[in-house]
């Protein structure tokens, strides 16, 4: 309300694929991580491409705001 007319809206992704990440990680605690998050909906780790479509949508839609985008792949409602 003491923003308005400014839009506030918050993305938060679930574990996310990146070339980076895991650079310095043994891969047993890789393949750990991996694992646990098989247990999500989707049964898998997201892409990069697949939280900037959540990021798309909220810059696309002017009158969304106040709200929290949770691309996970179910993950939360486990």
């Amino acid at each position: 309300m003491e923003l308005a007319p400014i839009r506030v809206n918050v993305v938060s992704p679930g574990t996310i694929k990146t070339s980076s990440q895991w650079e310095g990680v043994p891969q047993e605690k890789r393949e750990l991580a991996y694992d646990a998050y098989k247990k999500c909906l989707l049964e898998r780790v997201g892409e990069a491409e697949e939280v900037a479509g959540s990021v798309i949508y909220l810059m696309n839609n002017r009158y969304t705001t106040g709200s929290t985008l949770f691309p996970d792949g179910g993950y939360i409602l486990r």
